[in-house]
């Protein structure tokens, strides 16, 4: 069972409404390393504008981020034209260490099946060297069929999920 805290968390779509607890979200360097932060995201344009951007919400405060793509950077990781790509997965640095991330992440299925109907299936990736993320990501159901790719700033493992 699910523990209580997920009472007060859950998954919204993001609306100009939180800009400005976006604009003081704040990351550590080395996590920007794997990540970005949400206003950088959903104000980029090479952002697919059907990209889902997603807040992850304690007492309706924002403590958490990730976006839900689609289009071209999505086919780097996934053929399956019913998937969307998890990016820029974070929790703000103030709110780390409260299990908001796993919580977060298990919202997502069923977030995923009201808010986006025919996609089946949660595509990833994570850094190889970005160990802790990996392992919460297994811890939260996505699975590693043995596949990487290529990124930016080294190998990834490509981790699905199926909703």
């Amino acid at each position: 069972m699910l523990s209580n805290t997920l009472n007060s968390v859950e998954l919204l779509e993001n609306t100009d409404k939180y800009d400005e607890q976006l604009s003081n979200y704040h990351l550590p360097e080395e996590q920007l390393q794997f990540t970005s932060l949400p206003l950088d995201k959903i104000k980029n344009p090479n952002v697919s504008n059907t990209a889902k951007h997603v807040l992850i919400l304690e007492n309706s405060m924002t403590v958490g981020y990730f976006s839900l793509e689609d289009g071209e950077k999505l086919l780097k990781y996934s053929t399956n034209p019913n998937a969307r790509l998890l990016t820029s997965f974070s929790i703000d640095s103030r709110n780390q260490g409260k299990g908001l991330a796993k919580t977060g992440l298990q919202l997502l299925p069923e977030f995923v099946r009201k808010n986006l109907p025919g996609i089946d299936e949660i595509v990833l990736g994570v850094n190889k060297r970005n160990t802790p993320a990996y392992n919460l990501y297994l811890k939260t159901g996505f699975v590693d069929e043995n596949e990487f790719y290529e990124g930016p700033k080294g190998p990834q493992h490509i981790l699905h999920l199926r909703v």
